[in-house]
């Protein structure tokens, strides 16, 4: 081997600069060429990302809101009747039930479809909160808010109404509630024979003289009669708590307001009688009240005859003196009212002078009362 060979293999540079400045050029070219590719690479990339972009702006703009749509409506449908329904239902709505509460009930009863399209037409209807407990007449297959009207509806409502007039007896008033319940007499008769399960309180003796208020009652589909009687004697309670009547004076005023409810129609006159039947007590003096005698014969105030008023008995107030032993009707609020809160006066006669107004004078001698009683013959003279 030569000195020559070795040293090109040991100093190939020894050839001098040329093979370098040989080889640059083609690297060069080649860096080049990469950094063309790369371009084209973003090139390609950003023309990629737009198309990709607006397809997916012209799906979410004009594909998702046609499925969406498509989607939505279905599953509306799906859980909600078209309505109006057919058939029908009787539905029981509890006390405090929410819209929740309804919708499970009604859903459960096949009147909606679905709990949600019950409670999404109860929250958009603003008076759904108005919807009252109680039993109603429906359709099957109803629409949600054709639910929700129909439970607004009053003519919906399953239920008996009862008006009791005030003054009546016991006896009358058991009638009027078997006529509007088709509840038999004897059943209303049996039920008062638990005067706790009814409520009666322990002053009234156990007698419902008096303590079943006149006033207009809504019953529920299969209310039974001590609970009717309860809610009558309940409402005579409120009224004499909210008059201020002591429970040990609370017989004591029915009696009386139940005088006085017989005796005079307009709450002054009611007032002015309440005092007078006071007077006479505070005296001692009979009452002489022709509704008392009526009631211990079994009669009316027109059919009295002078043999009544002359049989003794515990309710004929002109052999006896003091109260009957029980009111002899149902009081209403304004009687008892005004033997709470009677008009000051010292008068102790009264007298209805015009049977048809009920006009009623009032005397504090028997001579201005004689009086009265001479106008009151002449009324009834010219109206034979």
């Amino acid at each position: 081997m030569s000195d020559l060979f070795l040293d090109e293999v040991i100093r190939p540079e020894s050839a001098g600069g040329d093979g370098r400045r040989a080889r640059r050029p083609g690297r060069e070219e080649r860096q080049r060429k990469r950094r063309q590719r790369r371009r084209r690479t973003v090139i390609a990339l950003v023309v990629a990302l737009g198309l990709l972009g607006g397809a997916a702006w012209a799906v979410v703009t004009y594909v998702l809101p046609t499925i969406q749509g498509f989607s939505l409506g279905e599953s509306e449908s799906a859980d909600d009747f078209p309505g109006p329904g057919h058939g029908s239902v009787q539905v029981v709505i509890p006390p405090e039930s929410t819209g929740g509460a309804m919708a499970a009930i009604l859903h459960e009863q096949g009147v909606v479809a679905s709990e949600r399209a019950f409670t999404r037409a109860f929250t958009a209807n603003p008076d759904a909160s108005g919807i009252q407990p109680g039993t109603y007449n429906l359709l099957l297959e109803m629409s949600g808010a054709g639910a929700v009207d129909a439970l607004l509806n009053p003519e919906n409502r399953v239920q008996t109404r009862v008006t009791i007039p005030e003054g009546l007896r016991v006896d009358q008033i058991l009638e009027r509630l078997s006529s509007v319940t088709a509840v038999p007499v004897e059943e209303f008769e049996t039920a008062m024979a638990d005067t706790a399960a009814v409520g009666l309180p322990a002053e009234a003796g156990g007698n419902y003289e008096g303590w079943l208020f006149g006033a207009t009652y809504t019953f529920e589909p299969g209310t039974t009669p001590t609970e009717m009687l309860a809610q009558m004697v309940q409402a005579t309670i409120t009224t004499l708590d909210e008059a201020g009547v002591a429970p040990e004076d609370r017989q004591r005023v029915l009696t009386i307001a139940s005088l006085v409810e017989r005796e005079a129609r307009t709450p002054e006159d009611r007032a002015m009688v309440a005092q007078a039947i006071q007077n006479r007590l505070d005296r001692d003096m009979k009452l002489d009240i022709d509704a008392s005698v009526a009631y211990g014969a079994g009669k009316s105030g027109t059919e009295l005859t002078r043999e009544d008023l002359d049989t003794d008995g515990p309710y004929n107030l002109y052999t006896r003196t003091g109260l009957p032993p029980t009111p002899i009707a149902s009081p209403s609020a304004v009687a008892i009212n005004a033997v709470m809160n009677p008009t000051p006066g010292d008068w102790i006669f009264w007298v209805t002078v015009n049977l048809d107004t009920g006009e009623t004078k009032f005397a504090e001698t028997l001579g201005e009362h004689n009086e009265n009683v001479e106008e009151l013959r002449a009324w009834q003279r010219e109206n034979e």
